[in-house]
């Protein structure tokens, strides 16, 4: 008993001296690196998981057009880039990418959506299928 009253002003002042400790420095009490021992039982580092990308691992997603839009790119570059925001089969809503001079998108029509990203647009990674369901190919031009 009296061991641990001798040894409370030490530890009083050790826990004082950590809280006032600045941001800079080094906690008192830090970790050590792990033993050869520790990590032989703890095994190889796992790597970690592979994120999903925009179409969840498919290659197309169908979709239903909610609204079409006009989104403008970055800073350098300068158009009305044609976009479409849509639900996802899975119930996701993104929004995607219209290729090609001119479309026919409207609301409720079907879509057949695959990855990629728009370089100028932020946040857009998706495009839309030409060619498929209710999108319609891309008009020749007449000369």
């Amino acid at each position: 008993m009296s061991l641990l009253l001798g040894l409370r002003p030490v530890l009083t002042s050790l826990f004082q001296a950590s809280q006032h400790a600045s941001a800079w420095t080094a906690p008192i009490l830090s970790r050590t690196m792990a033993t050869l021992n520790q990590m032989h039982r703890q095994g190889k580092p796992k790597p970690p998981p592979k994120s999903v990308g925009a179409t969840f691992g498919r290659p197309q997603l169908k979709a239903v057009v909610l609204k079409t839009m006009i989104r403008k790119p970055k800073k350098p570059n300068s158009a009305n880039r044609k976009c479409a925001r849509v639900r996802l089969s899975n119930g996701k809503e993104a929004v995607a990418f219209i290729p090609g001079e001119g479309h026919n998108l409207q609301e409720h029509n079907v879509v057949l959506v695959e990855g990629g990203r728009t370089q100028d647009l932020p946040g857009v990674k998706l495009k839309v299928v030409r060619g498929k369901y209710d999108c319609a190919h891309v008009v020749k031009k007449k000369q």
